[in-house]
């Protein structure tokens, strides 16, 4: 065999070895079951506690006809009755509207092998919220979160108030969707809309399916 047919031969030989891996590492697809909502309450930090930013969650789900799941919003309270995010979303996998699955389960998802970014991190309908770099910024994520999905201890609330507060005196840890630090990145500079919208934000907060 001529040496340059040798070369194309061995060259395709590689490429279809190639393809052939690529196509069993893809990633799986599935039902939407995570999304960020296009809107939060419009009242700033103030979503109707947990209650209300759950039913926020699954009216949202319900606008797509996902509104047989359950959906919980991915948030911590703190006090005496402090609930954890991480403890309310389910045990995974997710998907986002796109089908792309963003985390296997709820280790994987605090972790730095989540599929979360910028890109995957959609709203109901599979629109791209606009992060860092486009006017207006809204990748101020509510979380009220540590970065394991944990709350914060009783005291310094960052929660605004357990979501009830709209007030300028209180605050709320927020993360950054197109960042790493997608669910704990710095604090709010109040709970009213007009402050969450100051610092890159706009009250929006993720939403999961919960699995059984």
């Amino acid at each position: 065999m001529h040496k340059n047919r040798k070369i194309v031969v061995i060259g395709m030989a590689a490429c279809g070895i190639l393809f052939a891996g690529l196509a069993q590492t893809q990633m799986p697809t599935g039902t939407i079951s995570f999304f960020l909502t296009s809107a939060g309450s419009g009242n700033g930090g103030d979503l109707g506690g947990l209650d209300g930013a759950d039913a926020i969650c699954q009216n949202l789900a319900d606008s797509v006809d996902q509104g047989d799941l359950t959906w919980r919003a991915y948030l911590s309270t703190q006090g005496g009755d402090a609930v954890n995010a991480r403890d309310r979303i389910g045990p995974g996998p997710w998907f986002n509207a796109n089908g792309a699955r963003i985390a296997t389960d709820v280790d994987n998802l605090h972790s730095m092998l989540n599929r979360l970014s910028g890109f995957t991190a959609l709203d109901q309908r599979g629109r791209r919220i606009p992060g860092s770099g486009y006017t207006p910024n809204r990748h101020d994520i509510l979380t009220g979160s540590q970065a394991d999905g944990t709350a914060y201890p009783a005291g310094e609330d960052m929660t605004c108030s357990n979501w009830t507060s709209s007030s300028d005196d209180g605050k709320a840890r927020v993360g950054h969707h197109d960042y790493a630090a997608w669910g704990s990145a710095h604090n709010s500079r109040g709970c009213s809309q007009a402050a969450l919208i100051s610092s890159g934000g706009d009250g929006l907060f993720y939403c999961f399916a919960v699995q059984e």
